[in-house]
């Protein structure tokens, strides 16, 4: 008789059996989820009033205002209707409140929801929250982000008066006019909105130097985060005291804007369409712009749509990976993207541990980036198949732009966003919902598990690859 092997079964530990607790309105995750449903319903209402219309327009449908609200709270910037010849002055007002809200609201709400989620299940890797910004109780929550409103306000005012100037020695728009430009595109371009009130948007101002520069530096300070930005200002002559977070932000930040101008360099240097007809200076001038407003801010000086195909992919990438933790833009985060890449090097070079900058990756924080990458590629590439079921018309290039810009929460469109029909707004409403709240922010407040199991299964081997 021949006996057949099993593997051990390691010895199950009794324990109670836990009830399940019912739906956990009080849940960090629901909350934030809870504040961005209020805040869009009452924007679609507001914008749905007459009020908000420019006179001659036609009445705007109840499914179009809910589409600019959400894209306004969740600061993405895709619209269905121009923003300056749809929206009169309160309507346009209202859009930029609602930008304002959705930038500084869903930090608030994170650095709240992070501090009570690691606290309940005490996850280590809560430390950017805790010890990197200083924060080591729930009473410091109100001076750490009386801090952050300061630094919010105070950016956004000086890009204000910057781009007041600008506009004023533009002429043609009088002083009060230069004043709200000012301000719509600053506190745009800080939150990562990339919404304009301007006809043409930025492209106009393709070659304007002071223009571009101010606006890709609000969006560059409001895409690396605010823990980051506060180190950076009080440890600046100093690199080597900055924390592990914010050496890895910076750096990748600052690598993906060169990888990113470098290549829309190559791919269209000789486009006709776009880089083409401009001098070497304005060429790097608009290839860096485009690849600073990629990783979430959806500004433009060239058309979206006349780039080609190499140059979408690298706009997509670029859109995928987003900003920083903990800051006004969308994506997986710049620091998910490093701890995947690292994590994945060390495998192929059989090291036992991966490392960034002399510090050792904790295994479960490894886990975690690899799930919200899975995640993100799932959501986008779900979205994107819905969309070329709903839109058989569009090229599946088109959709999957738009469903990359919508998750990441980019604004950047090849054109296709007034084309879509009720079911596929609908379907982009969900991507920048998500997108900006995070899959894993969003899996987890809808499937949390309120038990443990009190046993582990046996481990198996498996071949990979």
């Amino acid at each position: 008789m021949f006996s057949r092997s099993c593997p051990a079964v390691e010895p199950r530990v009794y324990a109670p059996p836990v009830a399940r607790k019912k739906w956990q309105t009080n849940h960090p995750g629901r909350l934030v989820i809870g504040a961005f449903a209020a805040f869009i319903v009452v924007g679609t209402l507001l914008l749905w009033l007459p009020v908000s219309r420019q006179q001659g327009q036609s009445k705007m449908s109840l499914v179009d205002a809910f589409f600019t609200a959400s894209s306004a709270v969740t600061v993405t910037g895709l619209v269905v209707a121009d923003t300056g010849e749809t929206w009169s002055r309160f309507g346009q007002v209202t859009i930029l409140v609602m930008i304002q809200i959705g930038g500084l609201g869903i930090m608030t709400l994170a650095g709240v929801a992070s501090v009570f989620l690691n606290r309940r299940l005490g996850l280590k890797q809560g430390r950017l929250v805790s010890a990197e910004i200083g924060l080591s109780g729930i009473s410091e929550l109100k001076p750490l982000f009386a801090t952050l409103v300061r630094y919010t306000f105070g950016t956004e005012l000086l890009v204000a008066v910057l781009l007041t100037f600008r506009f004023l020695a533009e002429g043609g728009h009088g002083l009060g006019g230069s004043v709200y430009l000012g301000v719509f595109h600053s506190v745009s371009a800080f939150n990562n909105a990339g919404f304009s009130v301007l006809a043409g948007g930025l492209e106009p101002y393709a070659t304007d130097w002071f223009l571009s520069l101010v606006v890709a530096g609000a969006v560059i300070a409001g895409g690396l985060g605010f823990p980051v930005a506060m180190e950076l200002w009080s440890r600046w002559r100093n690199p080597r005291t900055w924390s592990l977070h914010s050496k890895l932000t910076v750096s990748m930040s600052l690598g993906l804007l060169a990888i990113g101008t470098i290549l829309l360099l190559v791919v269209e240097w000789t486009n006709p369409k776009t880089l083409g007809p401009l001098g070497a200076g304005n060429k790097l001038l608009v290839a860096f712009f485009q690849s600073a407003t990629a990783r979430t801010a959806g500004f433009s000086t060239v058309p979206i749509g006349s780039l080609r195909d190499a140059s979408l992919l690298v706009l997509i990438l670029l859109m995928v990976i987003g900003a920083s933790s903990a800051s006004t833009g969308g994506g997986i985060k710049t620091s998910t993207f490093m701890v995947v890449v690292r994590s994945a090097m060390a495998e192929l070079r059989g090291d036992e541990e991966a490392t960034l900058f002399g510090r050792r990756i904790a295994p479960r924080l490894q886990r975690k980036a690899f799930s919200l990458v899975v995640a993100a590629l799932g959501t986008v590439g779900t979205a994107t198949f819905l969309l070329s079921v709903l839109l058989p018309e569009l090229s599946l290039n088109d959709l999957l732009f738009e469903a990359a810009s919508a998750f990441g929460t980019v604004g950047m469109s090849t054109g296709v966003t007034a084309q879509l029909n009720t079911a596929a707004k609908f379907v982009i409403i969900v991507l920048m919902f998500v997108g900006r709240i995070g899959p894993i922010t969003f899996g987890s407040a809808i499937l949390l598990r309120s038990r443990r199991h009190q046993f582990r299964y046996p481990e198996e081997e498996l071949l990979i690859g």
